[in-house]
């Protein structure tokens, strides 16, 4: 049986401050935005090329703000993408790289943390 990982929380303190950094700090894609009742606003954000969303906002876990730690992405370029991170004003950790593959790190404003993996093939830096 086929199963697909679609949607991570991702606990946050402030909704319009997290997806202010996600979407215009990080690049995430903000496909939906909607306060379904009193205490419960899905914000669904969806990183480009991605099949997995994250959700923030009130109500959508009850896990503390900042508990979120090393979620993962797998890009194509991380060095390219860090420069383009760090242009945008995301406090990006240096490249490092290990015998799996070559990462930069970074937070949230609530300390959530992410990890971008370059995979590294053998013969390939």
């Amino acid at each position: 049986m086929e199963m697909k990982l679609e949607l991570v929380p991702v606990p946050v303190s402030n909704t319009d401050v997290a997806k202010d950094f996600y979407v215009n700090k990080v690049g995430f894609n903000a496909d939906h935005d909607h306060k379904v009742k009193e205490g419960l606003r899905f914000v669904q954000l969806t990183p480009p090329g991605s099949a997995c969303s994250v959700v923030i906002g009130e109500g959508t876990t009850e896990m503390k703000p900042g508990t979120q730690k090393n979620l993962q992405m797998v890009v194509k370029d991380v060095r390219a993408l860090r420069e383009e991170l760090a242009g945008r004003g995301v406090e990006v950790s240096a490249v490092q790289e290990f015998p799996w593959g070559i990462f930069v790190f970074f937070a949230d404003p609530d300390g959530n943390t992410w990890a971008l993996q370059q995979i590294v093939h053998p013969g390939q830096k």
